[in-house]
């Protein structure tokens, strides 16, 4: 199969697991928004923003580390996937300790002393995570994308599967006849129950990933593996930071008790929620992207087929960030009436996921060239900018400016690096279709608010009619550009 073809096939089969298997999750955000007050759904929020924190972490940026030393010459790919499990299980199984040993005073000191069991389920979940996030790197390296989604979507059908049967099934039963296996007390604990178990399906699924692997700690192999990916932690940490720190902060920042504060985390995180569809795209490219960039790099036409890659991701991207704004009517009841005052801080955070999209993209100059520490100050100046911008206008704004503030960073992120790029990794994207195609969809986007809120549109004609402007402009721009060319 053609590289690009085949970088095109097992994204889709990527986005089966990511795309499907989120928006599966997804669908719960209504089961959330419906059943939980807002300042209950904004501990949700508050947590999974930690969790996303210490994912980094506990990964120790060994996924990058395992593509980038099974490729090389004289490497034994079995014996450094074997390294870097040990290593992973060891770390994980230390943090869980720790967890267990201090989550009474951290229970306290994050304000959830009635409820400190919520720590030990995040630490066991994380653990889990993270040591199965080098088996699923083997699957991909491997080119197991069927594989790979399998066990998400298992993973993520149990997860749904629970959540329904707590949140939905049991709280209608008990409230009828009684049960045993819902204790109201526990109330959005049962959000956490129901991902500890998924996460364990995962872990037995992906047993056969772990057996007749001899695990070592051979520094031979773990050091030049480490000293490369350490870097990456700083990188995925100042992602985090950019990603998820607005959510970690909120309730300390906001200018009300504690009580409201977490009610507009809540509001702020059910809408980040409407943003997720640009977000899973994302999240599919990176997983069939990271593979494809490294197996690409020896070829004469790596450059031309990074640049292809790109135009099409931003033209696809625009595509999604149209059709959530557009039929923003629609996807509004995906939450709770409590939570749509929140929906105008959905626009900028689509495109503040365009712009990190654009950088996961940029971002193979520091990987191909072994500068992961350069990248590392590129992300790390992009978390402090976020960091800066959310403390300044989160008490201005509330969490409008934590929206504002996501855009402003992954925007100078994505310029930072391409301007690094083009000096230690240059190639020639083109610059028109990454700033022209957004420029479109802004103005597909602000013609439709105008013939709604002026001329009185009905928003779905406007909507459909926007849509299909840009669909057929962008297959004429790519046609008559493919004429050209040839």
């Amino acid at each position: 199969m053609h590289p690009l073809r085949r970088l095109f096939s097992q994204t889709a089969i990527y986005g089966l697991s990511s795309i499907l298997g989120r928006f599966l999750n997804y669908l719960l955000v209504p089961l959330y928004t419906y059943t939980f007050a807002a300042e209950e759904y904004g501990v949700v929020s508050e947590f999974y923003a930690y969790a996303g924190f210490f994912a980094v972490i506990l990964v120790w940026g060994l996924e990058t580390g395992y593509f980038r030393f099974r490729r090389q010459k004289d490497v034994d790919a079995n014996r450094v996937y074997a390294g870097a499990l040990g290593f992973l299980l060891l770390a994980n199984l230390g943090f869980v300790a720790a967890v267990a040993w201090f989550h009474p005073l951290l229970a306290d000191w994050l304000h959830y002393a009635d409820h400190p069991e919520y720590l030990l389920w995040f630490a066991a979940i994380l653990a889990m995570d993270a040591v199965t996030a080098l088996p699923f790197a083997k699957l991909r390296a491997e080119n197991r994308a069927w594989r790979f989604a399998g066990i998400k979507l298992t993973e993520i059908f149990v997860n749904l599967a629970l959540n329904l049967f707590f949140l939905w099934y049991c709280r209608q039963w008990r409230h009828d006849i009684g049960t045993p296996w819902y204790d109201p007390a526990i109330g959005i604990g049962y959000i956490f129950i129901a991902n500890l178990a998924a996460s364990a399906v995962k872990w037995l699924l992906l047993l056969s990933e772990f057996r007749n692997v001899r695990l070592q700690l051979d520094p031979r192999i773990l050091k030049p593996m480490l000293a490369y990916s350490l870097p990456m932690v700083i990188i995925g940490l100042a992602g985090m930071v950019n990603e998820m720190l607005d959510r970690a902060i909120l309730k300390y920042l906001l200018p009300y008790d504690l009580a409201t504060n977490l009610k507009m985390l809540g509001i702020y995180g059910a809408c980040y929620k409407l943003s997720i569809l640009m977000s899973l795209f994302i999240q599919a490219f990176r997983y069939a992207g990271e593979p494809f960039f490294f197996a690409y790099a020896g070829r004469e036409d790596a450059k031309q087929a990074y640049r292809v890659v790109m135009d099409y991701f931003v033209i696809f991207c625009v595509f999604i960030f149209l059709l959530v704004t557009l039929y923003i009517d629609g996807f509004q009841y995906f939450i709770g009436a409590e939570y749509r005052v929140g929906l105008p801080v959905v626009p900028i955070l689509l495109l503040a996921n365009l712009c990190l999209g654009i950088y996961v993209n940029l971002s193979i100059w520091y990987k191909l060239s072994d500068r992961t520490g350069l990248g590392a100050w590129v992300s790390v100046g992009g978390a402090a900018l976020t960091v800066v911008l959310n403390l300044w206008w989160i008490p201005l704004w509330g969490y409008t400016g934590s929206a504002w503030a996501t855009l402003a960073c992954y925007a100078g992120m994505a310029v930072v690096s391409y301007a690094l790029g083009q000096r230690y990794y240059p190639v020639a994207y083109d610059l028109k279709t990454i700033g022209g195609y957004p420029a479109l969809g802004l103005a597909i986007y602000a013609a439709h608010q105008y013939a709604v809120s002026v001329a009185g549109w009905a928003s779905w004609l406007s909507g459909t009619l926007g849509l299909l402007i840009y669909v057929l402009a962008s297959v004429t721009e790519r046609y008559a550009r493919r004429m050209v060319k040839s």
